[in-house]
């Protein structure tokens, strides 16, 4: 095989194995999916949920952190099934969590920014 087919076989992997699972990191948390709806938190384009500004209810702001964990130990473990590494991972995740989020709420674009979608 060569590096360039077995480089596609891996992102292949990447994004259908880490976006199925890191969408169910998060889903069905309606206090998650609210603050996104809201505005508050939203879906930074390396693979984790983000503060979007302001202070945050101690309570969510432990939610994103634990869904943020699972994320991390999804994207291990598709790293290493992958033979990638977990920022390749994350960082396919994020593109796919990014240009899925719903029109309304907040996204970071590689340059940091927060935006609306």
């Amino acid at each position: 095989m060569t590096f360039i087919y077995r480089a596609l076989i891996a992102i292949a992997l990447i994004v259908g194995f880490a976006t199925l699972h890191s969408g169910t990191a998060s889903a069905g948390d309606p206090q998650i999916e609210e603050a996104q709806r809201q505005g508050v938190i939203g879906e930074r384009i390396d693979g984790y949920l983000g503060v979007v500004s302001g202070n945050v209810d101690p309570a969510l702001l432990r939610k994103l952190n634990e869904i943020n964990n699972k994320r991390r130990a999804l994207y291990e473990q598709t790293a290493e099934r992958t033979g990638t590494t977990i920022a390749q991972v994350a960082r396919v995740t994020g593109e796919k969590q990014v240009s899925n989020a719903a029109p309304g709420e907040y996204v970071m674009g590689a340059d940091g920014v927060w935006v609306r979608k």
